[in-house]
């Protein structure tokens, strides 16, 4: 059985569809920091950001896909916004992060995909830039392309994304609600032994007569020791290995979920990006990035050797645009004292991002085991809707 869902193209039974009887983090009173969300809870609620997800399923090897971010509706590479890198531990793939930290500018869709997929990203990218309008005579595009390893539940080695797979996330990217957990780029990941995924969420910072936003979106696909709203949730609820150890009438009794095994997989990665409307440049926008990675930390990240943890900022501010010409340009440029609050959101953000990761994946099979997504009642009654 083969079947790829993008966001508005559903061919085949829909895994999204079974994503959204599962909660969210506030639906279990779990709300990290002071700060109110925006009206999605999304990094689409930065005006202009838009998502989108190819969902890749095949026979019982296959599970793994794209996701595709977009900082505005216009092009791209004719109207870059900015944007800068942080990398927190570098076991992995970010191409294209190098020009972004030397000029400080993000010109193409951000696409998360497989590790082993990014050759294949950065080739329908680049393609997919030069046949917009207005490109016909562009040289050199700067693809941004993250990556986690999905080959727990994929069969990575197998190169099945295609070029296809990568213009299909971002021509169905838009506004509004975003798919989570085993869709898109997170169709095969595994978080803390659970079934990770993609999750978002959104903050509203306001300073004086000024209303900034910051919205946040993960591929989450690493290891630690899970702790959700500070609560230590490793001490008492432990992932299984797989199918065989795990019964779901544990569910009414929290002694009896099964222990991983002592050498569970703790490597990984975890692809972060943050979306802003306020008029950070390029400086800013790195450090901004940097209290994304940092935030993995609340959720008891190990920063293990195998992890690569990264994290991909930009502004949608329209002074910060960059376009073509030599003469000189006039910005706002939010100052260094003003951009506190704005690392305080993103903290918060970012945990409560890989939070519904978490929670909105859904138990996921393939090439002979089952990883299971996080029991919600067990986890309710150990947070305690902190």
């Amino acid at each position: 059985m083969r079947f790829v869902v993008a966001t508005a193209i559903v061919i085949g039974v829909s895994l999204a569809q079974s994503v959204s009887t599962r909660p969210r983090a506030r639906d279990l009173g779990i709300a990290p920091g002071a700060f109110p969300t925006g009206p999605l809870n999304a990094i689409t609620d930065v005006a202009g950001v838009r998502v989108g997800h190819t969902t890749i399923v095949e026979g019982d090897t296959v599970r793994t896909g794209v996701t595709a971010i977009l900082p505005h509706g216009g092009n791209l590479f004719q109207e870059k916004v900015a944007g800068a890198v942080f990398v927190g531990n570098a076991f992995g793939k970010l191409a294209g992060s190098t020009q972004v930290t030397e000029l400080g500018t993000i010109e193409t869709p951000i696409v998360l995909t497989n590790t082993l997929a990014v050759g294949t990203a950065m080739d329908a990218v680049v393609r997919w830039t030069l046949a917009q309008p207005g490109n016909e005579s562009v040289r050199s595009v700067n693809a941004l392309v993250g990556e986690t390893n999905d080959g727990t539940l994929n069969d990575i080695r197998g190169l099945h994304v295609t070029r296809e797979h990568v213009t299909g996330a971002i021509a169905s990217a838009r506004g509004g609600v975003v798919d989570e957990g085993a869709v898109g780029a997170g169709t095969g990941t595994v978080a803390f032994g659970w079934k990770g995924g993609i999750g978002t969420s959104s903050r509203i910072v306001r300073q004086g007569s000024d209303t900034w936003t910051i919205g946040v979106l993960v591929q989450s696909n690493y290891g630690g020791k899970l702790t959700i709203a500070g609560v230590p949730v490793w001490k008492t609820l432990t992932a299984p290995n797989d199918s065989r150890s795990f019964r779901l009438q544990a569910e009414a009794d929290l002694s009896a979920v099964a222990s991983a095994p002592a050498d569970a997989k703790v490597d990984g990665s975890c692809m972060i990006v943050v979306a802003t409307d306020a008029p950070l440049d390029a400086r800013d926008l790195g450090r901004l990035a940097a209290r994304a990675v940092f935030a993995l930390a609340r959720t008891g990240s190990s920063y293990s050797n195998g992890s690569g943890d990264f994290a991909i900022a930009f502004s949608t501010h329209p002074s910060l645009r960059v376009t073509g010409g030599t003469a000189p340009q006039p910005r706002t440029i939010l100052p260094t004292d003003g951009v506190s609050g704005l690392f305080e959101a993103v903290l918060d953000a970012t945990e409560e991002a890989i939070d519904n990761s978490l929670l909105k994946a859904t138990d996921i099979t393939a090439n002979g085991r089952t990883i299971r997504a996080i029991p919600i009642e067990l986890l309710r009654a150990i947070v305690g809707g902190k």
